[in-house]
């Protein structure tokens, strides 16, 4: 009997496929090691930097003076704020090293239940404010490369322009004036009903609670992908292969196809960036909105000193973005068949 062999093209084709994520993986593990090192070291020196003491914060303003020094030690030495910088660095490295990112001085809870509470929140606004801005971003942006040197695409450039230079806490503003206080059509703050409400109706009014604090986000994020977009477009409609194309007879839309499926790929990238962008935006935000989120649980710890609280979060996000950028070094060679390609870029 013949023995059954995998067809070699296949074999060469799922190879093609694996080999270039290996080799863009194994260059940046590395580096997103090393960036994750500098942020645990970073995250435990900024937060020190601010004045303030976390545990003038424990005790009332008018009971400060008659606290003695052994009790503030005793209350420092509870929260692992007690002994050198060097003390508490180490402690706070061995406590990653087990998952134990401590106790919030402002919550007396442990960190990694306040970031389990609030994480889900941001990734709902973050999570869609980039698809949103990326699909926005991108359709406007390839519709002005089409028509570039139009009123059109003049009238679509200043607009994504004019709104990508406010800030996003602006944005939340002038959304919640409008929205919220001009045509009373959206919640102005948190993110759950009270009065009791479940099912269906729990989930309409938690969305409706989520529109305007992901409209500004996406606003936020709207200029990037557009200009990205329009920029990868026009720089593919003046390659040698849409000339050729056109010259065969293909039709503009088919052209069009293929200039938009090269061009996704810059657009993927700075979908991936703009996670990073985005979670540093949504702390404005979530404050504006009273959300419940990550970014409002980071503004509270700054003014109350939550040394804990900052850490954990600030390191959370840090690993959010490395995470971000690893998954776009995995897809970059799915999208760009030259990565697959020895000898190539990225090879």
């Amino acid at each position: 009997m013949a023995e059954l062999v995998l067809p070699a093209p296949a074999t060469r084709r799922h190879a093609g496929r694996v080999l270039p994520v290996i080799r863009q993986l194994r260059r940046a593990l590395p580096l997103s090691a090393l960036v994750l090192a500098v942020a645990i070291v970073l995250n435990f020196a900024l937060p020190r930097l601010a004045p303030g003491d976390p545990i003038d914060f424990l005790i009332p303003a008018d009971q400060a003076s008659a606290v003695s020094p052994e009790r503030r030690a005793e209350l420092a030495a509870s929260y692992g704020l007690d002994g050198s910088e060097w003390d508490q660095f180490r402690r706070y490295v061995v406590g990653l090293a087990h998952g134990d990112l401590g106790v919030s001085t402002r919550h007396g809870r442990p960190v990694t239940e306040l970031l389990a509470e609030r994480l889900p929140w941001t990734l709902l606004l973050v999570g869609s404010s980039v698809v949103l801005s990326t699909l926005i971003g991108a359709a406007l942006g390839f519709r002005s490369a089409w028509r570039r040197g139009t009123k059109s695409d003049v009238r679509t450039l200043t607009g994504v322009m004019v709104a990508d230079s406010f800030p996003p806490f602006f944005l939340a503003l002038l959304l919640m004036l409008f929205f919220s206080v001009q045509l009373k059509l959206l919640p102005v703050f948190g993110a759950l009903p009270g009065g009791g409400a479940h099912g269906l109706e729990l989930l309409v009014e938690t969305m409706r609670r989520a529109v305007l604090p992901i409209a500004s986000l996406t606003v936020a994020g709207l200029g990037s992908a557009y200009l990205v977009a329009r920029s990868a477009a026009v720089s593919e409609l003046g390659e040698d292969y849409v000339t050729m194309a056109a010259a065969k007879g293909l039709d503009g839309a088919g052209v069009r196809r293929h200039a938009r499926r090269n061009a996704l790929v810059p657009v993927w990238t700075v979908a991936m960036l703009n996670v990073g962008a985005l979670f540093g935006g949504a702390a404005p935000v979530e404050t504006v909105f009273a959300y419940p989120g990550l970014g409002r649980l980071i503004y509270e710890s700054v003014l109350s000193r939550d040394y804990p609280v900052l850490q954990g979060a600030f390191l959370l996000i840090a690993a959010g973005v490395v995470a971000a950028n690893l998954v776009a070094e995995i897809v970059y060679p799915f999208l760009d068949p030259r990565v697959r390609r020895p000898g190539k870029v990225g090879a």
